[in-house]
């Protein structure tokens, strides 16, 4: 029997890949979808159970925009699977006095007319009392913000690709060879796939599967995730009560108590270079420590509370935090998506709209900053 020819086969089906083969088969695409270790497994990018839905993204209208355009998708599909997959929690953003970041995502949510909310520090402390406000100048909340539950959302989209007709195969994709024209992929386990367009979506093993292209240029770095435990009926750290926190100025993120899993929180530095499958991910007393440090000074009431969880997740990181998408340079039928550098989960919609729109050949909204020509082999983080 003569193998199928695709369309499209897409490598990867994290947030990235799983959106792009979804908005392929919307534009009539025959699709196949790879995924080594399955959706939302825990080794992947777009794995473990949260990750923070905002706006805000300093004087960068780029991702703001993208990030509105993303939420609107994201509330759809979850509509679509009647599934409570996001929680408006709000995203309040905790401004230093020297910290320009915030102030610039308001004026920018302002331009776009995105609603948000300007506290001092007097009515922080009168709305959120559990808050420590140690170095705070001032706060902005956007209400519309949230905690999207990633590892299910992953899976809930590649659920409805399938159902619309996307097929899907589990397998690891040898590194593909040839020049200027890509005939076949080949899966570890014999599989050979062929398709007029090939889509490598696939995180942290992007530089795996070419590394001579992109070993320099995609840098996977070990993230250190800690979850703590609130005491029996103190409802202060749940939503409403405790929205998700972003503390820029000092690295940091929480996200409130979701489903009884305690409170997250995570440093937002990039840590150590980190093997995605083979790098040891037991969280270490450093980064414990540090995290303790924090909760100290701005959840106060939480400086002893019991570790409940840990995960060691990794950051996929460009250059400079601009995500890759873009074709491969020698590759006519290679297309290259990543780059989401601690930041992409969101994105996963827009993502996925702007690759199905490359792929049938349009050139509006092309963005010079997701190109390859844009990636450096010097890292200097620049997109939060």
């Amino acid at each position: 029997m003569k193998a199928k020819v695709y369309d499209v086969a897409v490598v990867g089906a994290g947030v990235f890949g799983a959106w792009t083969a979804y908005e392929l088969r919307r534009s009539g695409k025959q699709v196949l979808l790879i995924e080594a270790h399955g959706p939302g497994n825990s080794r992947s990018s777009s794995g473990g159970e949260s990750r923070i839905m905002r706006m805000g993204y300093g004087a960068d209208e780029v991702y703001t925009h993208s990030a509105l355009n993303s939420m609107k998708r994201w509330r759809e599909l979850f509509r679509q699977v009647d599934e409570p997959l996001f929680h408006r929690t709000g995203v309040l953003w905790l401004a230093h006095q020297d910290d320009p970041y915030p102030l610039k995502s308001a004026q920018t949510l302002a331009r776009v007319g995105i609603p948000f909310e300007k506290l001092t520090v007097t009515e922080l402390l009168q709305r959120y009392p559990q808050i420590g406000i140690d170095e705070m100048a001032w706060a902005m909340l956007e209400s519309e913000g949230g905690v999207i539950l990633a590892r299910r959302a992953v899976q809930a989209i590649v659920r409805e690709a399938i159902k619309n007709g996307v097929d899907y195969l589990q397998g690891a994709v040898r590194p593909p060879v040839g020049s200027q024209k890509l005939e076949s992929i080949a899966t570890a386990d014999g599989n050979r796939i062929s398709a007029a367009e090939y889509i490598f979506a696939c995180g942290p093993w992007l530089p795996k599967l070419f590394p001579g292209l992109l070993a320099d240029r995609i840098q996977s770095t070990r993230q250190e995730v800690f979850f703590f435990g609130t005491r029996p009926g103190d409802p202060r750290f749940a939503p409403p009560t405790l929205p998700t926190l972003i503390d820029f100025k000092d690295e940091a993120y929480v996200l409130p108590d979701l489903e009884g899993r305690g409170v997250k929180v995570a440093i937002d530095r990039h840590g150590p270079p980190f093997d995605p499958d083979t790098g040891d991910r037991v969280v270490g007393s450093e980064g414990l420590a540090e995290v303790r440090r924090y909760l100290a000074r701005r959840l106060p009431d939480m400086k002893d509370a019991p570790v409940t969880e840990t995960r060691v997740c990794q950051y996929e990181n460009s250059s400079n935090g601009d995500f890759l998408i873009d074709r491969h340079p020698e590759f006519e039928n290679v297309w290259l998506v990543g780059g989401g550098s601690g930041h992409g989960f969101k994105h996963g919609p827009s993502v996925g709209e702007y690759m199905a729109g490359r792929i049938e050949g349009s050139t509006e909204g092309i963005e010079p900053r997701f190109s390859f020509a844009a990636k450096g082999c010097e890292h200097t983080r620049s997109v939060y």
